[in-house]
């Protein structure tokens, strides 16, 4: 069976890609979600996790992945306007993204998605957006577990739709909002990569996790999330 990532290969999956081209290609992905859907399907998740009797509180949201610190950044906006105030911390593998993450504000810390440095529940919500589809399948299921074993609250993944008009799509939006010709070609990969909604279903039911909520969103996006 060929995994998802085992189809073509990304620049921001090897560490040692030039610190300008990862940089630049950030700055690329965070324009593309908040163009293109990233930054709404991650909100959605969030959303799915949140209490009324939050309203008031203080949540911790842990992103794995995080990039360039995007996404976390504009949960914190958008829930401090609920009332609620999230305190953010990323994690990277790539030592580039991470500083550019610090340098944005983010609090963050170097590791892996699946061996994680923190305790079991020591965060709240945890968030990984467009990294599912660049692990393999037994990587992706010890994640899932690993993740819900950190996460008082709940888990969100808001990852790729599969689409056969995605790939076009994005090569005609990502010319048209100036993106390098590396981001556009990785971006048309990882949508190649991407998950359908019973693909990704599977995966839980694989990792033993139960009463996953799992939708697809315009965009070519997937939010999966489930309470732990």
């Amino acid at each position: 069976m060929v995994t998802h990532s085992a189809i073509g290969s990304e620049a921001l999956d090897d560490p040692a890609t030039d610190p300008a081209l990862v940089a630049r290609m950030l700055a690329d992905i965070a324009r593309s979600n908040s163009w293109l859907g990233g930054a709404a399907a991650a909100r959605s998740g969030i959303a799915r996790l949140l209490d009324p009797s939050d309203r008031g509180r203080t949540l911790t949201l842990f992103d794995i992945g995080t990039g360039s610190g995007d996404l976390p950044r504009n949960a914190v906006r958008w829930a401090a306007r609920r009332g609620v105030t999230l305190l953010p911390l990323g994690l990277e593998r790539i030592t580039t993204a991470a500083q550019l993450a610090h340098q944005n504000g983010m609090p963050m810390v170097i590791g892996c998605a699946s061996a994680l440095p923190l305790r079991a529940k020591s965060v709240d919500i945890v968030l990984a957006s467009q990294l599912v589809h660049h692990l393999d399948r037994d990587s992706t299921i010890a994640c899932f577990r690993a993740w819900s074993m950190v996460a008082r609250r709940g888990v969100v993944i808001a990852d790729l739709h599969r689409r056969w008009f995605a790939a076009p799509g994005f090569r005609l939006a990502g010319t048209v909002l100036g993106m390098h010709r590396r981001t556009i070609e990785d971006g048309v990969t990882s949508l190649q990569r991407g998950y359908t909604v019973d693909e990704l279903r599977e995966l839980f039911v694989a990792a033993g996790i139960a009463n996953v909520n799992v939708t697809a969103r315009l965009g070519a996006r997937i939010v999966a999330s489930w309470r732990t």
